[in-house]
């Protein structure tokens, strides 16, 4: 995991497990809440939101150097560990951004404490079940290949986080990420069936970022959570597929930081 030097790595104990977190620059609090590669690492994307807000990227509990409480098996479950995560970081109110498996963390953290959320971000989230086309099975299609359809274009940062020949080490560490992910996404796999029910409930101010050529999770899904959500806007970023974030920072840090302000 990358680390720059303008951010710095922490850790904290909630629920008796150690969770690694990154931390930077200062303002108001903002969570991003990674996907099922596990955290990445302080990328550009964060560097530039952090130039007006405290950013936080812990790195799930069964992810990277985070442990997992034993208890911890659902989507569910991860959602209320980081309500305490919040609460013991004394972060009353905070701004949440989650990629794909991170935004359907995001969306029942905000359905299950919506008070504790100033605004929302969900890129390119699972959670809700398409109603036509489908989300790809990433766990059939392997890593090799789920990694090839999310992108649309690759960009230098990309090619650093994901070598063609991956290090012994990195091929461990992707092997627990990803069995972590199959724990809490598989049954039912990448939704929540009553999360649209729940969704309306929310009167938090809403972004939702797709990329427009995402081959991962349908932008009917972006439509869905825009629908459900009152008051949500959906934007999507061309020339992007699943990874808007990493395939176009400049864009998408932009775009958000906006938002956030």
């Amino acid at each position: 995991m990358a680390v720059s030097a303008e951010a710095r790595v922490e850790s904290v104990e909630v629920a008796g497990a150690r969770i690694e977190l990154l931390r930077g620059g200062q303002g108001r609090p903002v969570v991003w809440l990674h996907s099922v590669e596990g955290n990445l690492g302080w990328l550009s994307h964060q560097q530039l939101l952090a130039e007006q807000a405290s950013v936080y990227a812990p790195s799930h509990p069964g992810f990277g150097a985070s442990a997992r409480p034993p208890w911890l098996e659902t989507v569910a479950d991860l959602a209320r560990f980081y309500l305490w995560f919040l609460q013991t970081l004394e972060l009353e109110r905070v701004s949440l951004i989650g990629h794909f498996l991170g935004g359907w963390l995001a969306a029942e953290m905000a359905v299950m404490c919506p008070h504790i959320v100033e605004r929302l971000v969900l890129v390119d989230a699972a959670g809700i079940k398409p109603r036509e086309g489908e989300i790809a099975d990433i766990f059939l299609l392997g890593q090799e290949e789920t990694r090839r359809r999310s992108l649309l274009n690759a960009s230098p940062e990309y090619q650093q986080l994901f070598p063609p020949e991956p290090t012994p080490a990195q091929q461990e560490l992707q092997a627990r990420n990803q069995e972590m992910a199959a724990r809490l996404c598989w049954k039912p796999y990448m939704y929540d069936p009553s999360l649209p029910h729940l969704l309306p409930r929310l009167r938090v101010p809403t972004l939702v970022v797709w990329g427009a050529e995402d081959a991962i999770v349908p932008l009917e899904c972006g439509r869905l959570y825009q629908q459900a959500i009152p008051g949500a806007r959906l934007e999507t970023l061309a020339g992007c597929g699943h990874l808007p974030h990493i395939e176009r920072p400049e864009a998408f840090a932009q775009l958000v930081g906006d938002f956030l302000r």
